[in-house]
């Protein structure tokens, strides 16, 4: 799998910032942290650019990287035994991964981009670094990623975008 690097599209933590805050839905995620925090945090993702059709993730696969959605719209696809598909849509401002990043399971469900996506990464190396330097900080990410599974888990179409 092939990302356009970051360097080939413009980046800017700051957006990815403005993205969360501006998110509403339910599912939100929404950390309390300060302005220091979120460029701390920037530190350790990863931009890159997603093009239309794209898949970020594959249902099945090992991987446990978060992702964060900076602009754009990842559609969430999960395919049954029986072949039936469900469908959620994930927008700007949101998370995608936490459910594999928590349990350590193959990934449930796909995720195609509906369109170009701007997108930032955590994997679960960077991550274990921000536990051991940062900790109040990782604590905040962990927690809220923890509300956006307890709240999508909640909601039986949301569900599916646990992956």
């Amino acid at each position: 799998m092939s990302f356009a690097p970051a360097s080939s599209v413009k980046f800017n933590v700051q957006d990815l910032i403005r993205s969360i805050a501006l998110d509403t839905v339910y599912d939100a995620f929404s950390p309390t942290l300060t302005t220091t925090q979120w460029d701390i945090l920037g530190g350790y993702l990863q931009p890159f650019a997603l093009a239309q059709g794209q898949v970020l993730i594959e249902q099945g696969a090992p991987d446990r990287t978060l992702y964060f959605i900076e602009s754009g719209t990842l559609s969430i696809h999960y395919e049954d035994e029986e072949g039936r598909m469900s469908l959620a849509l994930v927008g700007a401002g949101s998370v995608v991964g936490e459910g594999a990043f928590f349990s350590r399971q193959p990934r449930s469900a796909s995720a195609v981009g509906t369109g170009p996506c701007k997108l930032w990464c955590l994997t679960p190396i960077r991550f274990a670094e921000l536990a051991n330097r940062q900790p109040v900080l990782a604590l905040e990410v962990a927690l809220a990623l923890g509300a956006v599974i307890a709240k999508r888990m909640s909601n039986k179409p949301r569900s599916i975008a646990v992956i």
